[in-house]
């Protein structure tokens, strides 16, 4: 009977200890470069990512899969390459794309809307575009699409706040506005393990 009592002491406490661990705190992001991507922005948001989620792992850069080329309009569907990637991802692990390659999507009504970036919400993928980003701000603006993105695969929606990393583009370019997350927003990925003191 007393060991049939210090077993389950013992089997409660493991339980308590593991329900103290962050629920978080495995998660992995592997930066997925593809081809003709400048390595500068690519150093850039693996710093910025590493700074925020500490296991980050970078994989070397390769082409952009054939299948998600839209010939009509010279681009690559965004959609596409996040279900591509999506296969590299589990439920601990994110894959970001990064790519200098012209990206879309459907819109509502628009069958190929361009974009800066997709993700899923929530998911295990998401890409970036640097072709619609502000020639003069790139790295920084890169920067701030690559947090929005990685923010919608952990379940954040876009947020009204119009100075939030999570504010809807729109159609436009408004990324030199955002300051940081908003309390709200930073509370939510704080939540998820991710370092924004």
């Amino acid at each position: 009977m007393k060991n049939a009592l210090r077993i389950s002491f013992i089997l409660l406490m493991l339980m308590v200890s593991f329900s103290c661990h962050h629920p978080h705190a495995n998660r992995v992001v592997i930066i997925q470069p593809f081809t003709y991507i400048s390595p500068s922005l690519i150093a850039t948001a693996y710093k910025k990512i590493q700074e925020t989620i500490p296991k980050t792992i970078l994989r070397k850069a390769i082409p952009l899969p054939t299948s998600t080329y839209y010939a009509s309009r010279n681009r690559y569907r965004a959609d596409s390459i996040i279900k591509y990637l999506d296969h590299f991802g589990s439920a601990d692990t994110v894959v970001i794309g990064l790519t200098s390659k012209d990206i879309s999507t459907t819109k509502g009504n628009m069958h190929d809307w361009g974009i800066m970036g997709l993700g899923y919400e929530p998911g295990n993928a998401c890409v970036v575009s640097t072709f619609r980003l502000s020639k003069t701000n790139t790295q920084n603006q890169f920067s701030k699409v690559v947090l929005h993105e990685l923010g919608h695969t952990q379940g954040l929606p876009h947020c009204p706040n119009k100075t939030c990393f999570m504010c809807d583009a729109g159609g436009g370019n408004h990324l030199d506005d955002e300051i940081g997350f908003c309390p709200n927003c930073k509370a939510y990925l704080k939540g998820k393990g991710w370092n924004l003191d």
